[in-house]
Order: C-alpha cells, then structure tokens, then sequence
C-alpha cells in the first residue's frame, strides 16, 4: 500500500465554488482517504508540501475524440487503426498534461486504448467510451459521399460511427457497443459539420428509435449523449431520457424548459466552432464542409448566454479535431465572459461526474473519490485563466495516486 500526504493545501470545493484552506488530505493507493483541516498522522506517508497553493480535482472533458487525428473523417475511416492508435497516444498524453484527468470520448475510442491507459501501456487521462456513436444512414456518422453507393472500408475500423436503420437495427447496435464495454452510448441525433449529406437544421432517428437506443443503455446503467444542434431536434430527446446534449447551438426557451424540467446537461463545445473557423481548411477539412461551421458558430455564444440565464447545467467540452486539439483549454477562454468561474470549474468537474452516473468518484477532493489532483500555483476560482497555462500553473498532476507531472519550484516532495 502506498500512502500520500498533502499538507499546507488550500482545497477547491468545487461543488461550493470556495477554498477550504489548511487542509491535509490523505491518498492510500489511487483513492482519496482522508480530508482534514487538522494534522493527520502516519510518519510513514510520503509527504507532499502544497505551500498555500490550490489542490483541485483533476479536469474533465466531457465531448473529446482521441481518435480524430485528421478532421476528415471520410479519409480517417480509410487508415490503418494501428497508425490511428499511435497517432491518438500523442493526443492523449497532452490531454493529461493539460490536467485533464478524465475525459469521454464522443465516438472512435474503444475497450483496447481505455485498457491500454488503465495499464499505463498508454500515458493519458481516464477514457470513458461509447464505441462508435450510432448513425442513421446520412445521417452525421456516415461519411459517403452523394455519390457513394458502397463503403470500402469497415465501420468497425478507424471511424467515428456505424450507421443502422430501425428499431431491430438500432438496438442491436447499442448492445453491441454495450457488450465492447460502452461507457455511455451516442447517438447522432441532427446534421452536423463534418457529414457530407446532411443539414444542419434536420432530424434524424424516429422518435422509436430513440426510445429503443435509451431504453437499452438505461437498461445497461449507462447515460446517453446526443449530438443535436437545433431546438426541434433538442426538444425531441430530452424527454425521452438523453442525459446529455452535446454542442446545442440552435436550443432556445423551451429546450432549457425541458433541460431543467428532466434534469439534462448541455455541452456546449465553442471551441471547436472557433477553431474550425480559423484554422479547419488548412487542418485537413473538405472546404464545402467548413463552410458548415459558419451556420453555428455565432449562435453558440447566445446559446451559451441563454443556458447561464435559465440556470441550465453545462459540462466543459471542446470537440477538436486533428492538430486544433492543441486548442483544448480554449474552452474556458471562450466561455468566462458569460459563465462565472466557479460555475466553469463545476462544468469540469463535479457536473461530469453526476451527469455520468459517477457522483463521488471523480470531480471532488472528498474521501472515497479517486486520487485526480492538480495543483495549481493561483487560484483558479479568482481567474479562471489560470487553468489555461498548466506550463507555469501546473505543478503537479496525478492521476489515479500516480504523479505524472511534478515541475513546480515552490512544490516540495519528501
């Protein structure tokens, strides 16, 4: 058993948005044991000195692709999953250098790199999969062309989704996935940016089919997300148990009526708009598909400001792609303007943790959670910024009582 002692730590409650100073918190293997404002015992823990600094859970990244090497995900689905493997290792060790400790992948990862960082075969946060996210044909997870009629590769490859029609073929896909170890299951639910068939503003999937996709992840004890951008797609799926709605630019009263009423979550993912706008071509994005993102990207801000006003809740996501997940941390730029930051800090803590279904497990420095810290030089509840540059803030990162990072001068370790 390996036992760690933080002392001299001012801990983020992050569900009270406060600092709770003078703490001492106990680590026994990869759980958080105990949390005192009074010296706690044992001459045989390694001792870690925080200085007044601000010890917080890790990060949470609820909407994130490790897989997504290129933008284009018509050519993704075409390459080596070896090469895509690979390549995704170096995406997920910046994630967990940012100081994002968990974070659930929205389509493309699997059972194979979840147990791979579990293991450390792989350096990375937590991995929370839903497998491949279910598709209707043309709908956002079938990436043929108009004048495609064959697909030559294989949806259980490289892709971000598998395509199935009907209620026989829709719960027979979300078992699948169930049954390769889906941590949640999603459905795309609207047209989106990168499908080459679609509109935004359509629907897609039958109310049926709909309930058939839910009722078997709640029959699994798993939450479902959705990909949906308007108000007419939106307020079809809360009401039938989604959990989480992810990007929702297009929402509008009602939808944040109903995100209140059936106790749902947005994910708003301003990030990606932004860095699809500036940047998507020269990443690697058929142009005619950029062009896509300009129907979105304003709106996002006022649903952004529209959510914070009726008091919806939000979880942190940022949806890069390829390259642009360097951007990852731009989320909290983007939204501090509307959203205070102690609401930010919840959005990536805490909110992941209830709107997943792992209330106490991550999120928050308390016994029993797991052992997800940052230690962070200032405090992140007065500047939000400071989680934005984890070179000269982070000084320390540890994951699972394992620390991954340990650079800061004013942090000592004996």
């Amino acid at each position: 058993m390996t036992t760690t002692r933080f002392i001299n730590a001012s801990v983020i409650d992050t569900r009270a948005g406060c600092v709770l100073p003078g703490r001492e918190v106990r680590i026994q293997d990869d759980c958080i044991v105990e949390v005192s404002d009074a010296p706690l015992g044992g001459e045989d823990d390694r001792i870690i000195d925080v200085k007044g600094h601000y010890l917080m859970p890790g990060l949470v990244d609820a909407h994130v692709h490790v897989t997504a090497i290129t933008p284009n995900f018509a050519l993704l689905e075409t390459l080596s999953p070896f090469y895509v493997g690979a390549k995704s290792s170096e995406l997920l060790e910046a994630m967990l250098m940012r100081g994002f400790t968990t974070v659930r992948d929205a389509g493309g990862a699997d059972y194979g790199l979840a147990n791979a960082v579990d293991e450390d075969s792989l350096i990375g946060p937590r991995l929370l999969y839903c497998g491949n996210a279910l598709s209707q044909t043309g709908g956002h997870g079938d990436m043929r062309g108009p004048g495609q009629q064959t697909f030559e590769g294989c949806f259980c490859c490289a892709g971000l989704g598998r395509v199935c029609d009907g209620i026989s073929e829709v719960r027979r896909a979300a078992r699948d996935e169930i049954r390769k170890g889906a941590t949640q299951i999603k459905i795309m639910a609207s047209g989106g940016v990168s499908s080459p068939t679609d509109r935004i503003d359509s629907t897609q999937f039958s109310l049926e089919e709909i309930d058939a996709i839910v009722e078997e992840a709640t029959a699994a004890n798993i939450h479902t997300m959705a990909h949906a951008y308007t108000a007419r797609a939106i307020n079809r799926l809360i009401p039938r148990g989604v959990k989480t709605i992810e990007h929702g630019n297009l929402m509008d009263e009602e939808s944040c009526r109903l995100f209140l009423e059936h106790d749902a979550y947005l994910t708003p993912t301003l990030s990606t708009y932004d860095a699809l706008a500036k940047e998507g071509v020269a990443a690697g994005m058929a142009e005619h598909l950029q062009r896509k993102v300009f129907d979105v990207l304003e709106a996002g801000g006022k649903a952004l400001e529209m959510a914070q006003k009726y008091g919806v809740k939000m979880l942190y996501g940022s949806d890069l792609l390829g390259r642009m997940q360097r951007h990852q941390l731009n989320e909290f730029h983007l939204r501090k303007d509307v959203v205070p930051a102690d609401d930010l800090i919840r959005a990536a803590t805490c909110n992941a943790a209830d709107a997943f279904g792992y209330v106490g497990d991550f999120g928050e420095v308390i016994p029993g959670s797991r052992a997800d810290l940052l230690v962070v030089r200032d405090n992140p509840l007065e500047d939000i910024t400071a989680l934005t540059d984890p070179e000269a803030q982070l000084l320390m990162i540890m994951k699972g009582g394992k620390v991954y990072r340990e650079g800061g001068v004013a942090l000592t370790t004996k």
